[in-house]
């Protein structure tokens, strides 16, 4: 009896042991949401780019189509989609089952396209997630979330949940004054204080700048809220060439200026710190994520 005791305590660590070593590796999830206000400003182009440029830089690398509604990014690549988070939040599969494998083995969490009721999730849909996020099997460095354009409530959500937030902007009246309102928002009523900002589509490094000062320039006088600078994406042609053939430009156009600069951008990401998270993996981002949608 007291042999079998023994085996069993020791069955027993081993399986505490195993569940330690799965929340150690889940703890350092990076968790980045792209954002921008407004729709045209590049933005599921900058989380795709910058997504596979960390997946060939050898990270494992998954993307979430967080635009629940009006998914693209499958189309962007090409890639045929069976089934998407609509049958996860209905029960008839899981999310390592509709993964499905871009560039360099990225993982693509893909959304539905004209489906209104994931627009707004009920409740049982938020527990579903969170169930789906909890049971999730593949091992992942770096989350990346496209959200939707707009300040909806969901986009709200997955930028307070991140512990990065990018916001794309381009050189236009409405791009700036959108991604100030999306911050204003964040910043006053939610208590998001940090961002970083990409500039996309700039003619040169001065203009990138000068883009970022003009929103610096409005937020520093109105707003408690730091930004950072960090990445300006040139203008490039080859990236609706790329677009047209259904890849990115960092893989298609590997030598042009945009995708030496989503490049820089995938290295710079990574040396961002990653905060402690209370219980540790990527259940927890969706948690808290839905947490806060709850708040709104």
């Amino acid at each position: 009896m007291e042999g079998k005791f023994d085996q069993a305590q020791g069955l027993r660590a081993m399986q505490r042991n195993s569940i330690n070593q799965v929340r150690m590796q889940n703890s350092r999830v990076k968790v980045i949401t792209v954002t921008g206000g407004k729709g045209g400003v590049g933005k599921s182009n900058v989380s795709l780019n910058l997504a596979v440029a960390l997946a060939a830089q050898g990270k494992k690398v998954m993307l979430l189509d967080a635009d629940l509604g009006l998914a693209n990014i499958d189309v962007m690549l090409g890639l045929r989609v069976e089934k998407n988070l609509f049958n996860v939040l209905n029960g008839e599969c899981t999310l390592d089952d509709i993964i499905i494998t871009g560039p360099y083995g990225l993982m693509i969490l893909p959304a539905t396209s004209g489906t209104q009721a994931m627009v707004e999730l009920t409740q049982a849909q938020h527990a579903a997630l969170i169930r789906a996020f909890g049971d999730l099997k593949a091992a992942v460095d770096v989350l990346i979330v496209d959200t939707a354009a707009g300040i909806s409530n969901m986009v709200l959500s997955f930028a307070r949940a991140a512990q990065d937030i990018l916001v794309v902007v381009c050189d236009e009246p409405t791009s700036v004054t959108d991604a100030y309102a999306l911050m204003k928002i964040l910043s006053k009523e939610y208590g998001v204080y940090k961002f970083k900002v990409v500039a996309n589509m700039v003619r040169t490094m001065k203009e990138g700048q000068e883009l970022f000062a003009k929103l610096t320039k409005v937020t520093e006088r109105f707003l408690d809220a730091s930004l950072e600078l960090v990445s300006c994406i040139p203008y490039d042609t080859n990236v609706k060439l790329a677009v047209r053939k259904q890849q990115v430009i960092v893989d298609a156009f590997p030598k042009s200026p945009a995708a030496i600069a989503f490049r820089a951008l995938a290295s710079r990401a990574l040396t961002w710190p990653i905060p402690y998270q209370p219980g540790g993996h990527l259940q927890f981002f969706i948690e808290n994520m839905l947490s806060t949608t709850k708040e709104l």
